[in-house]
């Protein structure tokens, strides 16, 4: 299920870098989806966070200052009729639905605040 690297655990639920088995389509992009713009994008990254998460805020900062590009969105800001959507989409990735989440190339998944998994991951 993960791939290198150490897994931990916070409330019970398995965190860390787990490997995905199949391609998964491209969420679909609505108002709700903010595309921030970096001079990195040789990587393919997805955020799901909540505007109210301390781990999503660190997060989405750590993308910022080393100038990754991605597509974020604070799922508890989705209007309630788009919300569904989003959250079965994020359940692909990460079926607790535990934030951040953080998907890269489609391929791989960041559950929780982890900057050194992310550095790995991204080729930092």
């Amino acid at each position: 299920m993960a791939s290198g690297g150490n897994l931990w655990f916070l409330r019970g639920v398995e965190r860390g870098v787990q490997e995905i088995p199949e391609r998964r389509e491209e969420p679909k992009m609505s108002q709700t989806w903010e595309s921030i713009e970096g001079s990195r994008s040789d990587h393919e990254v997805t955020f799901f966070g909540l505007s109210t998460c301390g781990w999503c805020r660190k997060t989405r900062q750590f993308l910022e200052e080393n100038d990754i590009s991605f597509k974020y969105i604070s799922v508890d800001l989705v209007p309630k009729g788009e919300r569904g959507g989003v959250l079965e989409e994020m359940s692909k990735w990460n079926p607790n639905r535990n934030f951040p989440t953080v998907v890269i190339d489609d391929e791989k998944v960041v559950v929780g605040y982890n900057p050194d998994t992310l550095k790995k991951e991204l080729g930092l």
